[in-house]
């Protein structure tokens, strides 16, 4: 049978080679043995008819999270192991350059991890690579609790750079497809909330851990634990259904999408309808790849020439195609704009700030911004898939403006030590109005408070954007923008503070901000709502902003009709 043949036969193959009746009326063939989306829930290939998830997907994506508790850990305690760490690395204080160095080496390792990462959860799935990033994050743990020197912490920094660059874009990949459309966008947040969860977490140890000698030796060994213990409920995980029809594994892939959905025999119609979605796709991609491999002059590859050539196909796609291509700019843009709005310089560098300012206790301080963070992305938790991924920007990065403008303005006023900042936590602030340090506190926590509610959250969605042929290599290339963006900002922070002022620094990441919202007005469709599979075609011949806009308000008033259906009843 030739592919064309092959494609246009049923795509279940269950359905197809089975003569009992009631059984092909489930999976939504017809009397005549024709495919039909109409069943018991109406639309069943309409996944915004579902109310909420299950029990099964909830328990997948908060062991999934875990990695996010780790990133956000790792994140947050470096605020707090900077201050501590006094002379216990090389027998002398940190300067400048080495908190700089161990701050940033962290995001180099993770920008070249996420797209050798990106290609390896294709070849060996979402799940091995979460597994693999848990024995980093051990490794790296361990190390940096033992070692006696600047290079040795940035070694083992290192190590968990390379872990936080592979679970920071598989885990919200590995949540995506698994998730039902109505719910994608929350379920893609609780990996954050599971961040800034992290944060809080590290603030509160460091808080605790700081007044003890050599107590930022545990803090950072504490890291070890919960990846540890993900690495033991992974056992029990499964792969995506995406990746595993891919994979030809078409039944396992039923069989998870099943319990994702509920498991009930009215449930199976959509289930089947989301995996013939899921499988035609595959089936274009390979059309598709075979005529470009039938174009190509030379002999046919096997073994590892045909998995080189096939990474050349998907990397040449993923830069080829228009809609591949527009995918790739939005999710790049939206990571850069993550990271270029200076929000980790708070996290890493936060306790430094209030030390500089006059706060006695600038770790406790730091906790606000943590607190502020998690706080927040409990709203977008709430807002993402009702209020849309595009408003929830366009509504909430002016905040983070407003924030930043009144920071650099507080700094204007306040007489801040001439020292180089390496030395800034010895010196004494020469600030008798106690007011303009707390009106920094005030601005960062509104910028907080802003960047939680939308910039923090919604660059994660970025696997929603792509087919799924370069679903993984794409996130990994945008989560590769993030870290890069990241380490810019890590490394430059404390320089620009003492080249172009506080003043300045802050300024310029309103400045950042002020663009990346002209962008996301611009180009950034609302996917709210929309399939996995459906997104493509959002985006293949254009940006589709007024398009996505106008069918996001369809979906929401029919979302609200059914929720008005179900009080009345």
């Amino acid at each position: 049978m030739s592919r064309a043949e092959a494609a246009a036969e049923p795509l279940i193959s269950s359905a197809r080679a089975s003569g009992d009746d009631d059984r092909r009326r489930d999976e939504g063939y017809d009397a005549e043995g024709e495919y039909s989306d109409m069943g018991d829930m109406g639309d069943v290939g309409d996944e915004n008819a579902l109310v909420s998830p299950g029990a099964f997907i909830w328990g997948l994506t908060v062991c999934a999270g875990v990695s996010g508790l780790l990133f956000g850990y790792d994140t947050g305690v470096i605020s707090s192991t900077l201050i501590s760490v006094d002379s216990d690395l090389s027998s002398r204080p940190l300067t400048t350059w080495d908190k700089s160095l161990i701050t940033s080496c962290t995001s180099l390792f993770a920008l070249l991890a996420s797209p050798l990462t990106g290609l390896l959860a294709d070849s060996w799935g979402r799940k091995k690579v979460i597994l693999g990033a848990d024995v980093l994050f051990v490794v790296g743990a361990v190390w940096q609790a033992v070692t006696g020197s600047v290079w040795g912490m940035i070694g083992g920094r290192s190590v968990v750079g390379l872990a936080v660059g592979s679970a920071s874009f598989v885990v919200p990949l590995y949540i995506s497809e698994l998730s039902p459309s109505p719910f994608r966008g929350r379920l893609v947040t609780v990996s954050t909330l599971f961040i800034t969860g992290g944060q809080v977490v590290a603030y509160i140890i460091g808080w605790l851990f700081s007044a003890h000698a050599h107590g930022w030796r545990w803090m950072v060994g504490l890291g070890a634990l919960p990846a540890a213990t993900q690495f033991l409920l992974l056992q029990f995980m499964p792969e995506t259904p995406r990746w595993l029809a891919k994979a030809n594994r078409k039944e396992e892939a039923k069989r998870v999408l099943l319990r994702v959905y509920g498991g009930g025999d009215d449930i199976k119609p959509l289930v089947n309808a989301v995996l013939r979605r899921v499988e035609k796709e595959i089936y274009e991609e390979e059309d598709a790849a075979g005529m470009r491999a039938s174009s190509g002059a030379g002999e046919e590859k096997i073994g590892w020439k045909a998995k080189v050539a096939r990474v050349h196909d998907h990397v040449g796609q993923l830069f080829a195609v228009g809609g591949n291509k527009r995918a790739l700019t939005i999710a790049c843009m939206l990571q850069a704009f993550q990271q270029l709005c200076g929000f980790n310089s708070l996290m890493y560098f936060s306790a430094t700030i209030f030390a500089m300012v006059g706060f006695r206790s600038p770790t406790l301080t730091s906790l606000s911004i943590a607190v502020t963070n998690f706080l927040f992305t409990l709203v977008a938790f709430r807002a993402i898939d009702r209020v849309g991924r595009r408003r929830i920007l366009l509504y909430s990065v002016p905040i983070m403006v407003i924030g930043l403008g009144l920071c650099s303005m507080a700094f204007i006023s306040l007489d801040l030590p001439s020292q180089d900042a390496s030395s800034v936590l010895d010196a004494v602030p020469n600030n008798e109005d106690k007011a303009w340090p707390l009106v920094i506190l005030v601005a960062m926590v509104t910028y907080v408070a802003g960047y939680a509610i939308g910039m923090g959250n919604v660059p994660w969605q970025q696997s929603e954007l792509f087919p799924l042929s370069v679903r993984s290599l794409g996130s990994g290339l945008a989560t590769t923008t993030n870290w890069l963006s990241n380490f810019l900002i890590g490394i430059t922070f404390l320089p620009m503070m003492v080249t172009i002022t506080p003043t300045g620094t802050f300024a310029l990441y309103s400045l950042f901000c002020l663009g990346g919202w002209f962008i996301v007005w611009k180009i950034y469709p609302e996917t709210a709502g929309m399939g996995l599979e459906d997104v493509g075609e959002l985006l293949k011949d254009g940006w589709g902003v007024d398009r996505s806009v106008k069918e996001f308000g369809l979906r929401r008033r029919d979302a609200r009709q059914r929720e008005r259906d179900r009080e009345g009843t």
